[in-house]
């Protein structure tokens, strides 16, 4: 993901920051924090900055015809990186993203891109869980797409109710993944640790 920004956009980002700073009590002029809002500005650009991609044509980027190819396909463990949009607090965990071709494949590392384009939003892991399922579905058109996430919540572990070892999981299925002897074979394989 690209590193360069609208420098007005920066700029205006950064004054707010610095106003945030001085509301919160703290005093922006001081020497470890003068720096501090021009940072979180880019920060945030680079953390949210899946709104600049199309998840869609990120796999459609990479298609291939492969008649012969009917089984599932999964890319498991994938690292997503989320701001909550309730808090704008990260959550952080694994995605793991299956579906079965009808005659189209993507590269695998668009399956990992589109999970990144859509997780550096602000979210809500439900939504993310079915915006990823429904992008694959869209763009490939297979004979079924799961998507299951597991995430840790800085909202729910440094405020609220601060429980440390809470892990969420969200799912979302279309197709042959509705079917529960495909949707077994899904989770014994996203389960399955090899070597």
């Amino acid at each position: 993901m690209s590193e360069e920004y609208n420098e007005d956009e920066l700029q205006e980002l950064a004054k707010n920051y610095k106003n945030i700073l001085h509301l919160l009590g703290e005093e922006p002029e001081r020497e470890g924090l003068i720096k501090t809002p021009m940072r979180v500005a880019k920060a945030m650009k680079f953390m949210l900055g899946g709104y600049e991609q199309n998840p869609i044509e990120i796999i459609r980027s990479a298609l291939f015809y492969e008649e012969n190819q009917h089984e599932m396909i999964i890319v498991k463990d994938i690292e997503l990186y989320s701001m909550c949009e309730h808090h704008i607090l990260p959550f952080f965990g694994k995605a793991h993203v299956g579906y079965i071709p009808n005659d189209a494949i993507t590269g695998l590392s668009k399956i990992a891109r589109v999970v990144d384009a859509f997780s550096r939003r602000l979210q809500v892991q439900e939504r993310l869980t079915m915006q990823i399922r429904d992008c694959i579905q869209e763009a490939l058109n297979p004979q079924g797409v799961a998507v299951v996430i597991e995430a840790k919540h800085m909202c729910m572990m440094m405020r609220g109710v601060q429980k440390q070892n809470s892990i969420t999981t969200t799912s979302a299925f279309t197709g042959q993944f509705e079917h529960d002897a495909t949707r077994s074979e899904f989770f014994k394989l996203i389960s399955t640790k090899l070597g």
